[in-house]
């Protein structure tokens, strides 16, 4: 009778449950909290800048994107952002049930509540759908080119990979997104322009941020005694294997 071989042990690593708890727990911020609030900056020479506050969440959710592939590599990666597609899926879910369920008529509170909920949560299944394919096909976009720059680099300049990334990522987010959820809504020319302004202003934060991704990729590196490149791997996103 042949001898049973069994598989390596799985790698075990310190902080990636964290990052993709924190990873998830910011997409779902910037997707619950940010869409409903529109801000208006004055900022010294630019004049007054005007965003949607679900921008605000996107460096740090970039961040550890970026970080995640960086140390972990594109298959690990893949994971986190399958969790992070499934809890956004769960929370549309759930939001529209919340919004649809009866309201108790003898608490006088619920005649301000409801309608609040209904404006904040209650973007339509069009916007919903863009907003999660995007997020889907956008932060794959940007692991793969930084998991292939890193190879092309042989691991060197990463600012490189991490903005480069970013410009391939968030153009695919943009480009998915806003004609998806807005096309016949906004004019052709308005989509343009949101397209172009969100993209421009993602990367140039993405950019200011590098000294930050800089440390933090250099500190879990060394605490992870991990450095990954992803020679061999398969880079398709249906798989959730490592």
């Amino acid at each position: 009778m042949p001898a049973q071989t069994s598989s390596p042990p799985r790698r075990a690593y310190r902080y990636y449950d964290f990052l993709m708890a924190g990873f998830v727990a910011v997409l779902l911020c910037s997707n619950l909290i940010g869409p409903g609030k529109s801000c208006a900056l004055s900022l010294p020479l630019l004049g007054t800048v005007v965003f949607g506050a679900g921008n605000l969440f996107f460096p740090v959710s970039y961040v550890f994107g970026d970080v995640l592939t960086e140390v972990y590599g594109y298959a690990r990666a893949r994971r986190v952002i399958w969790a992070g597609f499934t809890a956004m899926l769960f929370a549309a879910f759930m939001a529209a049930v919340v919004i649809r369920m009866p309201v108790n008529p003898a608490e006088p509170f619920n005649r301000v509540l409801q309608p609040a909920l209904e404006t904040v949560l209650g973007n339509t299944w069009r916007v919903v759908a863009a907003s999660m394919l995007a997020f889907w096909a956008g932060d794959f976009a940007n692991s793969y080119v930084l998991a292939q720059m890193k190879l092309l680099t042989r691991g060197r300049f990463l600012w490189t990979r991490t903005i480069g990334s970013t410009m391939v990522g968030q153009g695919v987010d943009s480009l998915v997104f806003y004609p998806l959820a807005f096309y016949g809504v906004w004019r052709p020319a308005t989509i343009g322009t949101v397209v172009v302004a969100n993209w421009l202003f993602k990367v140039g934060v993405e950019a200011l941020l590098t000294p930050a991704t800089y440390a933090l990729v250099r500190l879990l590196k060394r605490a992870e005694r991990e450095d990954y490149y992803d020679r061999g791997t398969r880079f398709t996103p249906f798989s959730l294997a490592d």
